[in-house]
């Protein structure tokens, strides 16, 4: 009778391998939209997003503008609307965002 030998033997002693990390899923895709200064700053008006929350979008625009240091100076000022609602207060680490949504990046506007 044959005697079969596991695909992958463990060392007596020896810890077994950890699991592969699997990679991050970039979240749902959208569209960010800037307006005025944010607009100027970021050299377009608008681009894709691949993000769950707010918060990561918005960090990954700043890498993706990180050559044009007034972009990160003008998102310190600005309002956002997710999907037409507004972010206010709200920490944008819990501002979730949907597959298809748009993030509208308002800075201050002058009058009325």
């Amino acid at each position: 009778m044959a005697t079969t030998q596991p695909a992958c033997p463990v060392e007596p002693g020896a810890a077994p391998a950890a699991p592969a990390e699997l990679p991050r899923q970039p979240g749902p895709a959208g569209t960010i939209r800037y307006w005025a200064a944010a607009k100027a700053a970021a050299g377009t008006a608008e681009e894709p997003y691949a993000a769950t929350t707010l918060a990561e979008a918005l960090d990954a625009a700043r890498r993706r503008h990180e050559e044009r240091p007034e972009f990160a100076r003008v998102l310190l000022r600005c309002s956002f609307l997710v999907d037409g609602d507004p972010v206010g207060t709200r920490d944008h680490s819990t501002v979730q965002l949907a597959e298809g949504g748009t993030v509208e990046v308002l800075p201050p506007f002058a009058g009325g």
